[in-house]
């Protein structure tokens, strides 16, 4: 099963942030056991970056990245799936478009987010964390 890990879900991870810090770390654990094939999308990475500047280093913050980065996979973004973003009438959120354009470059079967209703029109089906655990 291949999924795409919206930035909400890591950063509940790496910040522990209760309660939905377990279901994250039961998700990332299924990625590192290899039980699923897991990728963020590449501007996560930067958002993530950046978001995690008021509790890490700049040390910090990349080893945490290296590591996240050992058994999750990056999904790339090209200029034709931000455009394709950018022509999306049903998206108000360009973010949440860059999400789903990743999701459907690595051939997703879900996008994993605490936000569905975000990706209401998405392709890719859109599960709660929770949810998601339930059916692995």
């Amino acid at each position: 099963m291949v999924i795409l890990i919206d930035t909400n879900i890591i950063l509940d991870y790496l910040l522990t942030r209760q309660p939905f810090s377990d279901n994250a770390d039961k998700i990332l654990n299924l990625c590192l056991q290899q039980k699923c094939n897991g990728y963020i999308a590449a501007h996560s990475v930067t958002n993530i970056f950046f978001i995690l500047r008021k509790n890490f280093s700049v040390s910090e913050r990349k080893k945490m990245l290296i590591k996240l980065c050992e058994f999750i996979e990056v999904a790339g973004i090209q200029k034709k799936q931000i455009i394709d973003a950018l022509l999306n009438e049903d998206f108000d959120d360009l973010e949440d478009r860059l999400q789903v354009e990743c999701a459907r470059m690595v051939n997703a079967d879900y996008i994993i987010t605490r936000n569905i209703s975000d990706f209401s029109t998405s392709p890719i089906p859109a599960i709660l964390p929770e949810d998601f655990l339930k059916k692995v």
